[in-house]
């Protein structure tokens, strides 16, 4: 009588795993004995199997090569948010393995100012580092001001090479890069419009094929995260911070592109990193500034600014960010980054994956907390990863005198640390490594973003010439009048007489023949024309998209993604 056979997740094919950053060995035994003692126990079964299946005639009909002795081996099950059970396996064998410095520096990000990556390379070698941003003021320009991108992807490859050569798996290389004001990398990249395109433009396929468009270029240049997209809903013009970095102001309409967006980045193989949970848009203080406060209930945040977030969550949302906001209805005159009940509803929303506070050194939190104390105190919290200590030596001194002091448990770092290693395996898995020939490719892309996102309020919305060969322009933004300008006389326009296109750069209002917003829409309740539109961008590609509808060349389906004034959300010739 043959023995029954147990399911197997497959036997991992090695003997031995090196840990760089301990510079151990480790038996294979050590590093993963559930899957070894499972692999084990399945060989053993088919080899069972094989000797006690007596051979006899094959069924007529049937094939008479006899079947496989052992079984091709499962995948480990998927988690919520990406990864796979043998990287969180992996991941906890492999932090077992470090050192307590070596912890607290794998769950921090750090920063590092101008374009010499000098102290940035010695910080990682000194803190164990499991990341770096990069800023404005660390993206190397060429002469004429464009990004330098061959020398970006050689910062980039620099401060990756310090942090994979302590470690078997990569680090993290990240950016803002949302598109619109939020942008470090200027061209020759692909310049992309505002978020709030994709909720006017509501076509999840734009919202996918820009986001791994914008991902691919990133990537050809180093890098592996980026924190976008941004699911803050906005109120309109008392947001100060958000604004067209908002998808819109309808909780359905966001949550609808949200799943696209995440699916877009993830085609590329790049971490996005959801924020900024519990919703900065909806607060009338900058947290760059001061601490915003947040009076909302827990019923009505989740009724409408959490519903964004709990659509990425079910999407398999892998990073989120914690923003630096106080909710009474949580824990009163606490920042969310610091307080463990926004952590928990977070949590309570479904989310497993990495949580990431927005950056320390801002406002909300370093008037408050200096010094670097507020990295323990974000931990402690529920954080895993710290995103910009404003000193990282003196945050990962702290990290340290926390744990030792008990008011940081040792296995809350752990805990941590195995998520962001978690994370840095799986995408380590699916990395691409696009050639910096993808570099500015992507301008259709962005043109039909543009074009989709299109909105008039008022005037013509079927196809017909509105210029008749001439147009005016005027606005409160010299270069992007001039953008405008040199994209209607490559068409052969003339420019400086006929229609008057006045472009509003801000919330600003206009008057003339066509009034085009370029930001969020807000200064077109009080504006006065024939025609008024939403363009949500000021990129070569959105004017050329504004072009084709004053041409006649296509029409302007979208619709608008918030109310401004008198015209609701959903107003627009879509």
């Amino acid at each position: 009588m043959c023995p029954a056979v147990l399911p197997s997740r497959g036997l991992r094919q090695r003997t031995q795993v090196r840990f760089y950053g301990s510079g151990t060995v480790k038996d294979v035994k050590k590093f993963g004995s559930r899957r070894l003692a499972l692999g084990v126990l399945a060989a053993t079964s088919a080899l069972l199997i094989s000797s006690c299946t007596a051979p006899g005639p094959a069924p007529e009909g049937s094939s008479s090569a006899p079947p496989s002795s052992v079984a091709a081996p499962t995948e480990a099950p998927a988690l919520s948010w990406g990864p796979n059970q043998d990287h969180s396996d992996d991941a906890a064998v492999a932090v077992e393995a470090m050192s307590l410095e070596e912890k607290a520096g794998q769950v921090m990000v750090s920063f590092y100012s101008g374009t010499d990556p000098a102290p940035q390379l010695a910080a990682i070698d000194e803190l164990h580092l499991g990341g770096s941003i990069i800023m404005g003021d660390n993206v190397p320009l060429t002469a004429d001001g464009a990004v330098d991108v061959a020398a970006m992807a050689q910062i980039n490859k620099a401060l990756q090479d310090a942090m994979f050569n302590a470690r078997d798996w990569p680090g993290i290389i990240s950016v803002d890069q949302e598109g619109g004001m939020v942008a470090r990398l200027g061209a020759p990249l692909t310049e992309w419009p505002t978020p709030m395109t994709y909720g006017a433009a509501a076509d999840e396929a734009v919202s996918r094929d820009s986001m791994a468009a914008m991902a691919t270029e990133l990537a050809a240049l180093g890098f592996t995260m980026d924190y976008a997209p941004g699911l803050d809903l906005t109120i309109g013009p008392a947001d100060p911070t958000i604004g067209a970095r908002s998808l819109g102001s309808d909780p359905e309409r966001a949550s609808a592109q949200a799943p696209a967006l995440l699916e877009g980045f993830e085609k590329a193989g790049f971490m996005p990193s959801v924020k900024h949970f519990p919703g900065h848009g909806s607060v009338t203080t900058d947290s760059h500034l001061a601490l915003p406060v947040q009076d909302a209930s827990v019923a009505e945040l989740q009724a409408r600014d959490w519903k964004p977030f709990k659509a990425a969550i079910d999407a398999g949302a892998p990073v989120m960010m914690m923003g630096h906001i106080a909710v009474p209805a949580l824990e009163p005159s606490v920042p969310s980054s610091l307080s463990a009940p926004s952590y928990q509803a977070l949590r309570d929303l479904g989310f497993e994956g990495v949580i990431i506070t927005d950056a320390l050194n801002m406002g909300a939190v370093e008037n408050q907390y200096p010094g670097g104390q507020a990295a323990p105190m974000a931990l402690a919290a529920g954080a895993d990863l710290l995103l910009m200590p404003a000193d990282p030596y003196a945050a990962h001194a702290a990290i340290l005198a926390a744990v030792e002091d008990g008011t940081l448990a040792e296995e809350r770092l752990d805990e941590a640390a195995t998520r962001v290693v978690t994370m840095q395996l799986w995408q380590k898995s699916i990395a691409q490594t696009p050639s910096l020939a993808e570099i500015g490719t992507h301008a259709q892309d962005s043109q039909e973003a543009s074009a989709a996102a299109l909105t008039v309020l008022t005037g013509q919305c079927s196809r017909e010439d509105q210029l008749d060969g001439s147009l005016t322009i005027q606005g409160a933004d010299p270069a992007a009048n001039q953008r405008l300008a040199d994209a209607a006389e490559a068409r052969g326009l003339t420019v400086g007489s006929g229609p008057t296109v006045t472009l509003l750069a801000g919330p600003e209002s206009g008057t003339g023949d066509f009034v085009v917003s370029l930001d969020a829409p807000w200064g077109l309740e009080l504006s006065s024309a024939e025609v008024k539109a939403a363009l949500y961008g000021d990129t070569p590609a959105a004017f050329e998209a504004l072009l084709d509808y004053l041409t006649g060349e296509a029409g302007a389906p979208g619709t608008l993604p918030v109310d401004v004034g008198e015209y609701e959300t959903g107003a627009g010739c879509g």
